[in-house]
């Protein structure tokens, strides 16, 4: 592969039941074994935070936040240059481990570390830019608005790609002066915070304003839960997510939530069939399915369907299923037993509700057969669900506006997608489907750093995070006013 296999950077002595505040030295309640999904062999030990662990992390980031926010502009966007350069240093050493701890191909953990270096640049430009507005005002006053960070925002991120939704949330949220506490999945704490963690380490970012420790639900109920952290970035599974929006309401806490839901790959009639075939391949089978914006359901053209069927067996039959980080295989593990589990589930259901199991639909260890579903629709649980695996649900339409129904039968979604050559026609198709981000002549996992990400409905909370969102999602308006002497007043 041309991957050294002996990490040198990533030191695991490190970090074995640790958490990161700065330095190495805080020991968390408990340490369990992370393995590697394609090997079951042990890649480290990490340590598990208790409420207890948590609530000493908020207090050391809310601690250090007022004089980061204090550094100047320049100081800190030094910081995630310096990140960049470090992501790039360490580039294929990264990549291997993401792999490895994932489950993904080696070319899924180089997107990662590619869109990492991104990420850093993009952070490095946030505290250069304006930071407020004059507003209008009477004579002989000064009227602004600044935007000024939340103080501590919490992070809670996911296995799937843990490096991008981690950094993505943590790079503009310190940018912009917040402290930052990460609570990675405990399935992936080295790709999703120990790494970011290392990196700003040797950036120069200063002691406390970025923690990282892994925990499960009694951690980050208590990062959710806790006064002194005013925002939450949750990106997860749906059931989580309401429960955290829940805990954050009931604190008036700001909330970004990423969740996932439907995505629809729309293929009409005068499509090139291979070409989409490869589109909707790639959408719903890439990292084994396991991502937000995995494309759900294709709906196809009756008149069509035949032939795009046979096309996605053909693939579904001869892709080849493995250890990911080997370089010989097209789709590696699922995260763990209980994710297969439930997987395997919703095709069984499925099947049982009607639909026709044309693909796949067996596994060996973790690996999971890339699979086909025909006669798939409402009512059937893999179109009813995100089934968050590596299926193909085949549903076919007659006309554009029974596409477009169909589609938009669902709690929302992050991204949909059209396939045909009559732009004008797929155009008016993609604004009527009820998605975040729509695409045309592409498939749904389609993501760059400086777009804005978000859904409607189960897709999140109708906001979004990257590129221009940023200031708005991690920032908040304060109102300035300044007279030359105070004025007299009728009390």
């Amino acid at each position: 592969m041309g991957v050294s296999e002996n990490p040198v950077w990533l030191d695991s002595s490190l970090t074995a039941g640790k958490a990161f505040d700065g330095t190495w030295s805080t020991a968390l309640a408990s340490v369990r074994d992370v393995k590697e999904p394609a090997t079951g062999q042990v890649l480290s030990q990490v340590g598990i935070a208790s409420a207890a662990d948590m609530r000493a992390a908020i207090g050391r980031a809310h601690a250090a936040q007022a004089a980061w926010a204090a550094t100047g502009p320049r100081e800190r966007s030094a910081v995630f240059h310096r990140a960049a350069a470090l992501f790039q240093q360490h580039f294929a050493e990264l990549a291997l481990t993401i792999a490895r701890e994932t489950g993904g191909i080696l070319p899924k953990g180089q997107h990662e570390v590619n869109e990492s270096i991104t990420l850093c640049h993009l952070a490095a430009g946030l505290p250069m830019q304006a930071q407020g507005q004059v507003l209008p005002a009477a004579a002989g006053r000064l009227s602004f608005a600044r935007r000024v960070p939340h103080g501590v925002v919490g992070v809670i991120s996911p296995f799937n790609f843990p490096l991008i939704l981690s950094l993505r949330a943590v790079a503009p949220a310190l940018a912009l002066g917040n402290a930052v506490v990460l609570k990675p999945d405990t399935r992936t704490p080295v790709s999703g915070g120990f790494i970011i963690a290392r990196v700003f380490e040797e950036a120069g970012l200063p002691a406390g304003v970025l923690q990282v420790l892994p925990g499960d639900a009694e951690a980050g109920e208590a990062l959710v839960t806790d006064p002194r952290v005013p925002m939450i970035a949750f990106t997860g599974s749906p059931t989580v997510g309401r429960r955290i929006g829940a805990l954050a309401g009931e604190h008036l806490k700001k909330v970004s939530l990423e969740l996932g839901g439907a995505n629809n790959l729309i293929v009409l009639e005068d499509a090139d069939l291979d070409a989409a075939a490869s589109a909707a391949a790639f959408g719903a089978w890439f990292h084994q399915g396991q991502i937000c914006m995995a494309s759900n359901r294709i709906l196809v053209h009756e008149s069509i369907a035949e032939g795009f069927k046979a096309r996605m067996v053909g693939k579904a039959t001869h892709l080849p299923v493995g250890d990911g980080a080997s370089g010989q295989v097209a789709l590696g593990p699922m995260i763990d037993a209980k994710q297969l589990a439930h997987f395997d589930s919703v095709i069984k259901d499925s099947v049982k509700q009607g639909a026709v199991l044309e693909a796949g639909g067996t596994y060996e260890g973790l690996c999971y057969k890339p699979t086909v579903l025909s006669g798939v629709k409402p009512g059937i649980r893999s179109f009813d669900e995100e089934p968050f695996g590596p299926v193909v649900n085949l549903v076919t339409f007659r006309t554009d506006d029974e596409a477009v129904q169909l589609a938009n039968t669902s709690q929302g979604g992050l991204a949909a997608a059209v396939i045909s050559p009559s732009i004008g026609r797929a155009m008016a198709i993609g604004q009527r489907l009820r998605a975040g981000m729509v695409h045309i002549n592409d498939q749904t996992v389609c993501d760059e750093c400086t777009n804005p990400f978000g859904g409607p409905g189960i897709g999140g909370n109708g906001g979004s995070v990257g590129g221009p969102a940023d200031i708005d999602e991690y920032t908040q308006w304060q109102w300035i006013t300044v007279k030359d002497a105070p004025p007299p007043f009728p009390f």
